[in-house]
């Protein structure tokens, strides 16, 4: 069995345990974005070398898995430093109506996502190589986004500074954070309470391998008002 092959099952297993049903063409899009990215892996680091035999679980799995408790109605979604392309390509394959864009400034990662992209025939997003604090995207994408995304990049209050400007009126900010989160989501809270409408914690546990979330895996969703 080769590698993409393996890593099909492993997606199957995942999805279908936790009662998710991908089509066909969408696990096979994300198995071979995971052969894509650990290929590249060798040459440039996107992920920890330890975690390449669990990719399937901790990036390219979780990364499509917390579409599960974004609202429906977003339209439009920001990957904040998506580094290798997370969450935002598996995000794209797995909920295909929605239209994005992956930001790094990093020019060696946004190069291997523009190659991911290409290679796995999206065409609903858009790969830019840039600071989202920068007047020049901000100038571009202001007030353009109703769903933020971020995998443990920066700190909640970093981020909302990030995304107040590419936001539309109303939006919402999902982060996949580790750890406790009580005090970092406070801190943002304080600050911006006249914009946040609600926050909510999920746990994100699932069977097999985390079935009462001992990776201590947790998304972060806050809904704004501007």
């Amino acid at each position: 069995m080769d590698q993409q092959e393996q890593y099909l099952r492993e997606l199957k297993v995942l999805f279908w345990e936790n009662g998710i049903n991908p089509d066909e063409y969408q696990l096979e899009r994300l198995a071979l974005y995971a052969n894509l990215v650990v290929q590249k892996n060798n040459k440039l680091n996107l992920i920890s070398r330890k975690d390449v035999e669990k990719i399937v679980e901790n990036h390219i799995f979780i990364s499509a898995y917390i579409s599960e408790f974004l609202p429906a109605k977003v339209s439009r979604f920001l990957d904040i430093g998506t580094g290798g392309g997370f969450p935002g390509i598996p995000l794209a394959i797995t909920r295909p109506i929605l239209r994005g864009v992956l930001v790094d400034s990093t020019t060696k990662k946004i190069d291997a996502v523009k190659e991911f992209v290409n290679k796995l025939k999206l065409n609903n997003v858009v790969v830019e190589n840039s600071r989202v604090e920068s007047e020049e995207f901000i100038s571009k994408y202001s007030n353009n986004f109703d769903l933020v995304v971020s995998r443990a990049t920066v700190p909640l209050i970093i981020l909302f500074r990030y995304a107040l400007p590419l936001i539309k009126e109303k939006a919402y900010i999902a982060a996949i954070k580790g750890g406790d989160l009580a005090d970092e989501l406070k801190t943002a809270e304080l600050k911006y309470k006249a914009q946040i409408k609600k926050s909510t914690l999920f746990e994100l546990s699932y069977k097999p391998f985390n079935a009462r979330n001992e990776k201590d895996k947790k998304l972060v969703l806050i809904e704004i008002n501007k």
